[in-house]
């Protein structure tokens, strides 16, 4: 079964956000609550905030499935519903026909390790 994932509205400001990290490779076995991607999402300049207006996620998968295709790359700000990968459940998969549903993802927030090297001891 194919299972796509397209990027989620995390915030309702949000129109796109900046892949960082991508922790997995195109044909890797993703476990459940394997690590996929950390995003970066920049609302400066869509809402008015007193928090930092810069988050950042990181999205895991919460279905057994092997990674098939990545349609994004670091650096790349895909907008708010465009595809960001291709699954299958098994291995071999063809990859001809449309996804069966969306794969099962969990985001949370995290803070990168390079911003607590900037906090002062």
């Amino acid at each position: 079964m194919l299972l796509s994932l397209l990027l989620p509205q995390i915030n309702p400001y949000m129109t796109d956000a900046i892949v960082g990290v991508v922790h997995a490779a195109e044909g890797a076995a993703i476990p459940v609550g394997g690590k996929l991607m950390d995003l970066t999402v920049d609302l400066s300049a869509a809402a008015p905030h007193d928090c930092p207006a810069i988050s950042h996620f990181r999205v895991t998968v919460r279905d057994r499935a092997f990674l098939r295709r990545l349609d994004v790359a670091r650096g790349d700000t895909p907008r708010v519903g465009q595809p960001l990968a291709l699954f299958s459940t098994e291995p071999d998969e063809p990859l001809d026909g449309p996804p069966a549903r969306a794969v099962r993802v969990a985001i949370v927030g995290v803070i990168p390790q390079s911003l607590w090297d900037e906090v002062p001891s």
